[in-house]
C-alpha cells in the first residue's frame, strides 16, 4: 500500500503542478500568450476560461472523497492535453513545440492507474 500510494501522490503532485503553472499564464494573459493562442486558432477569452478549469481540477483531485469529480477532472485535463496539442499540429507546428505537452499525459494516466489501484487497496483492507 505505501509504495502505491508513494507513487499515486509523485505523479499526482506532477500533474497539478504542471496544469497550475499552465494555469497561471491564463489569469492575466500577456500579449505573447495572446499571440500563441491565436496562431492556433483561439481567441484570447479561451485562456481565462481553461484557467479556471484548470485550477478546479487540480483542487478536485487533491481534495478527498469525490470520486466522480476526481475522474471528471482526470477526463478533463485529458481533453486540455488532446486539445492543445491537435491544435498545434494543425497550426503546423513541428514536434519540437508540442512533444513536451505528452508529458503531461504519463502524469495523468500514471496517476489515474495509481489512484484506482490505491482505491483497490483500501477497498479489499475494509473487508478484513
Amino acid at each position: 500500500m505505501k509504495t502505491v500510494n508513494i507513487i499515486y501522490w509523485i505523479f499526482t503532485i506532477l500533474l497539478v503542478t504542471s496544469m497550475l503553472f499552465s494555469a497561471i499564464g491564463g489569469f492575466k494573459p500577456t500579449p505573447e500568450a495572446n499571440a500563441m493562442m491565436k496562431h492556433i486558432g483561439f481567441g484570447p477569452h479561451v485562456l481565462p476560461l481553461l484557467s479556471v478549469l484548470k485550477v478546479l481540477g487540480c483542487i478536485a483531485l487533491l481534495v478527498p472523497g469525490f470520486q466522480r469529480v476526481k475522474e471528471w477532472a482526470y477526463a478533463g485535463f485529458t481533453f486540455d492535453l488532446i486539445g492543445a496539442v491537435y491544435s498545434f499540429i494543425a497550426a503546423g507546428d513541428p514536434p519540437m513545440m508540442w512533444a513536451p505537452i505528452l508529458l503531461g499525459f504519463v502524469f495523468i494516466v500514471m496517476s489515474y492507474i495509481y489512484w484506482h489501484k490505491k482505491l483497490k487497496l483500501k477497498a479489499t483492507q475494509s473487508l478484513r
